[in-house]
């Protein structure tokens, strides 16, 4: 079976740090594709998110370049709260394969607060992000229940979407934290510019 990657987050917008990351699970899990999940309705995050249209044109324009990388719309596509069990599902079901999810420490950290989050465990090897070598932590609930957990080095790029967005909104240049296509689509529509967003 292939060895599917999934890479899901409000890329809001898609950053450096992003695409390092994703480099390095294509490399260390092997991975024969790497699918870009942008969230449909982040419903953990309090901040409304840019619009579905300009997210999903900026990861198109991040991953461009790389064969492996593919841009998995089902998240935005469908109405309701974003569950990534309800994309492991749906996603399973068209196509068996060895699925990995890519997440930060923090997300591993939450992930008792995900919804079904037992049958995720089930269905996908979880791949964290670390930086250092660090052992991922996660809640002791998490932590009681079998499953299948491998660690990631994180790239040592000092990067966030939240920065991003601060430092287009006081008009600072950004160029170098974001893919050079990603930059050029933030400065012709406009986005991020004038009251600073968290």
């Amino acid at each position: 079976m292939k060895r599917i990657g999934l890479f899901g987050g409000s890329f809001d917008p898609p950053h450096a740090a992003h695409v390092a990351l994703a480099h390095v699970a294509l490399d260390q899990l092997r991975l024969d594709e790497l699918r870009w999940v942008p969230a449909g309705e982040a419903y953990q995050k309090a901040r409304r998110l840019s619009s579905a249209e300009d997210r999903k044109a900026m990861v198109a324009l991040a991953i461009a370049g790389e064969p492996r990388f593919t841009l998995e719309t089902c998240e935005l596509d469908r109405s309701g709260p974003s569950y990534t069990i309800d994309t492991v599902r749906a996603l399973s079901a068209i196509q068996p394969a060895d699925w990995f999810l890519i997440i930060g420490q923090d997300q591993y950290a939450n992930l008792h607060t995900w919804g079904d989050w037992p049958e995720l465990l089930q269905r996908v090897t979880i791949a964290v992000a670390s930086r250092s070598g660090q052992s991922p932590l996660a809640s002791a609930e998490v932590t009681a229940t079998p499953h299948c957990v491998v660690t990631l080095p994180l790239p040592r790029i000092d990067v966030s979407a939240t920065a991003i967005r601060q430092t287009v909104a006081e008009g600072r240049d950004y160029t170098d934290m974001v893919p050079g296509a990603v930059a050029r689509y933030i400065d012709q529509h406009d986005l991020y510019r004038g009251i600073p967003r968290s």
